[in-house]
């Protein structure tokens, strides 16, 4: 029992990952926690279903269709909502507001559109299978949703430490008047930002979706929460955190739920969330920043 409750965990934790890698990379380059993240990643499930349901397209090219419209909605809610607040350079609370108040216009707006009925994509586009190991079993899903946690958080550390692309990318994040003046063009580095974290949380959408078979348009209200919990704990703004954080949340909650009680563990995340805030407020790869007069 134990072999597959951590095996679970580690599923689990990957999924929790998988969805705070992009919210992770949005607030470490913008410093500003976006909460209509959750929107995109209900909108790439819709977005994939749509593609298996209308299109008649195979999974393999629903995913990208879903990460490509949440994307260009990242891209276009970025521009009308923070774009004219980084210009007059408002507090950090005014940006958190004002995601707010959009995402719950556009979970409202979802909700008329699409009905709140939970939707499942078609059995014939992904035959999910299992793969026993002894008495520990797998899901080809499982482990698609695993295997996407580690490629993405790889490609992305790859993008930003190892491209021209992520050093201007960084630059923005360290001192955008700085990286203005070194010839960087800031406006277009954040927009590039906001459609790969889009991205990103439309796939996460996708795979979660196919994995639970269960789409509806407030989805992303329970994964927000936990990505809260895991961006905290890992450190906000690094990529190995938001990885290592979703794996210990994951595996805390299905073995809390395994030997103490089913109960307590949706009280997991946040425990671990307020003990990081008690003795290590910058998680566990934050760093402090070095301040100057």
């Amino acid at each position: 029992m134990l072999e597959q409750q951590l095996v679970n965990g580690v599923v689990l934790g990957a999924t929790y990952a998988l969805f705070a890698i992009g919210f992770t990379l949005m607030f470490g380059v913008m410093g500003v926690i976006n909460l209509t993240y959750g929107v995109y990643f209900a909108l790439g499930a819709f977005a994939a279903l749509w593609s298996t349901q209308g299109l008649g397209l195979p999974i393999w090219a629903a995913l990208p269709v879903g990460a490509l419209v949440a994307g260009v909605l990242a891209v276009v809610l970025d521009t009308l909502l923070l774009t004219r607040l980084r210009r007059a350079k408002a507090p950090e609370l005014a940006s958190l507001m004002v995601t707010l108040g959009a995402t719950l216009f556009l979970y409202a707006g979802m909700a008329a559109a699409l009905g709140t009925e939970i939707r499942r994509f078609p059995a014939e586009v992904f035959s999910g299978g299992a793969y026993s190991l002894g008495d520990v079993r797998v899901g080809t899903t499982q482990l698609l949703i695993l295997a996407a946690a580690i490629v993405l958080m790889l490609a992305l550390l790859a993008l930003v430490r190892g491209s021209r692309l992520g050093l201007a990318i960084r630059a923005v994040a360290e001192n955008p008047d700085a990286a203005s003046l070194m010839g960087i063009n800031g406006a277009l580095m954040l927009r590039v930002v906001s459609f790969l974290s889009g991205a990103i949380g439309g796939a996460a959408g996708v795979l979660v979706g196919l994995n639970f078979n269960a789409i509806q348009p407030f989805m992303g209200e329970h994964m927000m929460l936990r990505g809260f919990a895991v961006i905290i704990v890992g450190g906000l703004g690094d990529l190995r955190g938001a990885l290592l954080a979703g794996l210990l949340v994951g595996l805390a909650e299905v073995l809390t739920a395994a030997y103490l009680s089913s109960t307590l563990k949706d009280m997991i995340a946040f425990a671990l969330l307020v003990a990081t805030l008690w003795f290590r407020p910058l998680g566990l790869f934050g760093r402090a920043a070095a301040k100057r007069a």
